[in-house]
């Protein structure tokens, strides 16, 4: 069967911009033929579905070599089914150690369709040897900050379409979680992959514990990332002497919005949630544990050394969150951090106004809509 566009996301932020690039390229023709490695959220869109993104889900450097053999095979045979199906589009979401090398690959073995990357590799914090690479590589690249053009050549057709989560948080209908109005909610988000939970979480409910032994006047409600990780959470609950009651209480993953809606603070695992955050104005201490030889192969093999890790604080230039980063995500920082936010009103409305001016910078463009019609006026409108 011959396909117009393939789709590949990886992870679970691919899957959310997926889904709305794939609304997109549904709007500008229905009955586009489309494939790929999805997610859920693609997937209940309608797209023949090569590989399940979940097939890709690994995190840190030593979870993705021990997954190495399972990688390899899904790599050849998403790149075989390319080559064999030679869609007039190729478009690779984010997820840039796997997605360069197969964009690379197609280019060398002959691929005859147009190579799309969107959502820029981090290639301005580090990586800028992927550049040279990529100008050769890709027939286009769509961007979703302002600042990434400015670091390639004019050789390499570069987009800057806004980012599709300021769309999608402006047009989210907001329902309100029932939390007791006299209570500060303090949102936690310890991550969406099991790894992610076990180092960040435990920290967290140390804090929790701490913090309710002399406060009465705050609810923690906790994000469930997926309902599969709910006996995970409880089990770490119970390892702190916690439970499920009146003051610390579970969110669904359905009703992540509507948290942020009413958090007057979070802490959260750095990633795509700390930007919908800051799009949300709440003050948030950004965490990111790290296994020992992860932090030892990021330090000294591929001597990572960046002013921000947070995107938030890279995309503004300057501290908006305050990050606590491998073996400074300890319980008495966490505890100092959540003092210095928590009992200073000036630390908090500087922080909305930071985060404000944020949001301000990305402008209102439909990153998904632009994104999608800028593929099919170049590529798909003679079908």
């Amino acid at each position: 069967m011959s396909y117009d566009i393939f789709l590949f996301a990886g992870e679970p932020s691919g899957d959310l911009h997926g889904e709305a690039l794939l609304r997109g390229l549904y709007a500008c023709k229905k009955n586009l033929k489309v494939c790929g490695v999805a997610g859920p959220r693609m997937r209940s869109i309608g797209i023949d579905t090569i590989l399940p993104m979940e097939e890709f889900q690994v995190m840190g450097f030593v979870d993705v070599f021990l997954a190495l053999p399972k990688l390899i095979r899904h790599f050849y045979r998403v790149a075989d089914f390319l080559l064999k199906t030679q869609p007039k589009v190729a478009l690779f979401i984010d997820y840039p150690g796997f997605n360069l090398r197969m964009e690379r690959y197609l280019k060398k073995k002959g691929f005859t369709g147009k190579i799309v990357h969107y959502i820029c590799p981090s290639v301005w914090a580090w990586g800028k040897q992927r550049i040279p690479s990529m100008e050769q590589t890709l027939d286009l690249l769509l961007t979703i900050f302002p600042f990434e053009k400015q670091y390639f050549s004019p050789k390499l057709p570069v987009s800057y379409v806004g980012h599709p989560l300021v769309e999608r948080i402006h047009s989210y209908s907001y329902s309100p979680l029932p939390f007791p109005p006299s209570k500060q909610i303090v949102a936690l988000f310890p991550g969406s992959r099991k790894k992610e939970l076990s180092l960040n979480f435990p920290v967290y409910l140390q804090a929790v514990k701490k913090i309710l032994s002399s406060r009465s006047d705050i609810v923690f409600a906790i994000s469930l990332s997926q309902q599969a990780f709910l006996p995970l959470l409880e089990k770490h609950l119970h390892n702190e002497g916690l439970s499920i009651k009146e003051n610390i209480l579970l969110i669904p993953p359905e009703r992540t919005y509507d948290l942020m809606k009413q958090a007057h603070f979070a802490i959260a695992k750095s990633g795509t949630v700390t930007l919908e955050l800051a799009l949300h104005h709440v003050p948030t201490i950004v965490t990111y544990g790290i296994a020992p030889l992860d932090l030892f192969i990021a330090q000294h093999l591929l001597r990572i050394s960046l002013p921000f890790y947070c995107i938030v604080n890279i995309a503004a230039g300057k501290e908006i969150f305050k990050e606590l980063i491998g073996p400074h995500l300890t319980l008495s920082n966490l505890l100092l951090e959540w003092s210095r936010l928590s009992e200073n009103q000036a630390n908090q409305e500087r922080c909305k106004q930071e985060c404000f001016h944020l949001e301000q910078s990305f402008g209102t463009a439909k990153a998904a809509e632009k994104a999608a019609a800028l593929i099919f006026s170049q590529w798909l409108e003679d079908l």
